[in-house]
């Protein structure tokens, strides 16, 4: 979001899927013609210029950066909507020891590749899980055990060392990473200025790669009075450039409340081992904040 905004920001997230780089920008009753997108084209290819086959892109590409959130559900979701509301405010119960920390553990790429990082105590796994003792609907954890599951990353799919967590009542365990992201690399290029690029927004974070890599939802952003949000790509050898901004604001800005809102963009081929980046802070995206 923009640092210079001090009124209250109402954040509403639903999901709306786009179609396409070029039309993932359509949305809402202006034309093209009556309502031009933004041409994102040349600050994304100096985002693109400055991150291929820098410093900053060999480092991290090397490290390992989820492309999704910690915690997966237990296989086929929650039973109702009492586990579900549990499990959204937080409300467990410990009826079980948890183990001692362990020392370390391994990423490991479908490649063959590995990277050894230190592990997340179980208790402080456990912590990010559970911060309610309310009287509503509860989750009991029976068992607590060091396991794997495999998450999205930005070098592709990776078994990584969780937190395996058996709830009462269910088959299949509550998994939590236990293992921290590598540290980003200081990106080669600054943010982008803000009289420059008034009509590019950053981005809220990525929702989800497609399996075959061929598409990328994100969070984008629009104010109570436009269109809403559009998200064009710039596709490089090295990276994969993302550019948010508004559809249908001709008449001006509204950012008295600014909402959150998926868009899907499909590549041209699929992401790989290319930089996922947000054209306006010029950083590598990660995982959407839930």
């Amino acid at each position: 979001m923009r640092t210079h905004l001090t009124r209250t920001i109402a954040l509403v997230l639903f999901a709306v899927v786009g179609c396409g780089s070029e039309a993932a920008g359509g949305a809402g009753g202006h034309s093209p013609a009556a309502d031009p997108a933004p041409d994102t084209k040349e600050r994304a290819g100096r985002v693109a210029e400055a991150w291929d086959g820098s410093a900053a892109a060999e480092a991290y590409g090397k490290g390992y950066y989820p492309m999704q959130g910690p915690v997966q559900p237990p296989e086929g979701g929650w039973h109702d909507a009492e586990d579900k509301e549990a499990y959204a405010t937080q409300n467990l119960d410990l009826s079980a020891e948890l183990p001692k920390t362990h020392k370390g553990g391994n990423v490991k790429w479908e490649s063959g590749e590995t990277l050894a990082r230190d592990l997340i105590g179980a208790r402080e796994a456990y912590e990010t899980l559970e911060g309610n003792s309310g009287d509503g609907p509860h989750l009991t954890v029976t068992r607590v055990e060091l396991g794997e599951m495999t998450q999205a990353t930005s070098r592709g799919p990776a078994t990584v060392p969780a937190w395996l967590f058996t709830l009462e009542g269910y088959d299949t365990p509550l998994k939590r990473v236990a293992v921290g992201p590598s540290k980003v690399p200081k990106p080669p290029i600054g943010p982008a200025a803000e009289g420059v690029s008034s009509d590019l927004w950053d981005l809220g974070g990525v929702v989800e790669v497609a399996g075959d890599g061929r598409s990328v939802t994100v969070v984008a952003f629009h104010g109570a009075c436009d269109d809403g949000p559009a998200v064009d790509v710039l596709e490089t050898d090295g990276s994969v450039v993302l550019s948010g901004y508004m559809v249908g604001t001709d008449d001006g800005l509204c950012q008295d409340s600014l909402h959150a809102q998926e868009k899907t963009v499909e590549l041209d081929r699929p992401v790989g081992d290319r930089v996922l980046l947000d054209a306006f802070t010029g950083r590598p995206l990660g995982p959407a904040r839930r």
